[in-house]
């Protein structure tokens, strides 16, 4: 699997903005991907040293339009910790100042 399928996008919020300060990235991945996967195509990707990775499958929201109702599509969401000695992703930190 290429390390561009694996890592679909970043997540560009006010609580992953915080977390940068301690050297951690949010990122949606696929959802069959394993931490391991996860953990190569980071480091792959960005050229950092990665020493954890955290994974969580978030269901859906359900939304309503009048009767009908259905439900936004299930995400899986990785955590993941650089080590200390590793630089930042630049990408996160040029957005955080």
């Amino acid at each position: 699997m290429n390390p561009y399928d694996i890592i679909i996008k970043p997540v560009l919020t006010e609580k992953s903005y915080d977390s940068i300060a301690a050297k951690t990235y949010t990122f949606i991945v696929a959802k069959d991907a394993t931490r391991t996967q996860v953990k190569m195509a980071v480091e792959a990707i960005f050229g950092v040293k990665v020493a954890r990775v955290n994974t969580i499958n978030t269901l859906g929201k359900m939304k309503r339009q009048g009767r009908t109702q259905g439900r936004r599509p299930n995400l899986k969401k990785a955590y993941v910790t650089l080590t200390k000695d590793s630089k930042g992703i630049e990408f996160f930190d040029s957005m955080a100042q």
